[in-house]
């Protein structure tokens, strides 16, 4: 059986793999480098707002991963693993994604990677704290906000469903808010990103008497065709 040193380790090492940066440089289709654009986040929701969210949600896939898939390996590996054995498990994961070997510890927020974690070992808070990210997302449109939000929801379904992980669900929030220290800074100084588009209202410019004059009685910017090129009067 393999030391749980050695697990740790692996963990750690696999958990610092930085697959947006990965995925975004060989699929990105340009030359855009996460790190000095958008939010210079490696993570999902960057990926998203520089690649489009059919990358960001293969991102987020893999950072999930990160964190269920050595939560999982470590329960069926040691059976009797106490809650603590598995949940320290799930804190490497998360600092491996915060502070990968291969990024000179400089990663991402952590958040995809400690849900993942989550998943494992608290399913239905986890679930309940995902909704609430994609609601706080949908209505605030920023990825710093809901992943905030949906950390202290996390805390809150755990008290309520699983009050045995609340301990590492606080610490998990913590590591989150430490993360999110720049992004806090943005949201008070107004200057953080939004993910999502604004939904359009009406027209995007003033329908004036120039503006319908020039369109011309098609709709368009050109006058219809001549009748001798129609095709019914052939």
């Amino acid at each position: 059986m393999i030391p749980a040193v050695a697990f740790l380790l692996l963990t750690y090492l696999a958990a610092s793999v930085p697959f947006g940066l990965l995925l975004t440089t060989l699929y990105g289709g340009s030359d855009r480098d996460l790190r000095v654009e958008g939010s210079g986040n490696i993570g999902a929701t960057n990926v998203a707002r520089l690649h489009g969210w059919r990358l960001g949600l293969v991102v987020l896939a893999y950072d999930v991963a990160k964190g269920l898939l050595p939560v999982e390996i470590a329960r069926l590996t040691w059976p009797a693993a106490p809650l603590v054995g598995l949940a320290t498990v799930a804190a490497v994961a998360f600092l491996g994604h915060c502070y990968p070997a291969y990024l000179g510890f400089r990663g991402g927020k952590g958040v995809a990677t400690g849900a993942g974690a989550m998943l494992a070992i608290a399913p239905w808070a986890t679930v309940v704290a995902a909704a609430g990210w994609v609601a706080l997302l949908l209505v605030t449109r920023r990825s710093s906000l809901a992943s905030l939000g949906a950390t202290f929801v996390l805390v809150v379904a755990l008290g309520v469903l699983q009050p045995g992980a609340l301990p590492f669900g606080v610490l998990l929030a913590l590591g989150v808010l430490w993360s999110h220290l720049p992004n806090l800074g943005r949201l008070v100084e107004g200057r953080e990103a939004a993910v999502l588009a604004p939904a359009r209202k009406g027209r995007e410019t003033e329908v004036t008497a120039d503006v319908v004059l020039a369109a011309g009685p098609a709709g368009v910017g050109t006058s219809p065709p001549p009748l001798w090129k129609h095709p019914e009067a052939s």
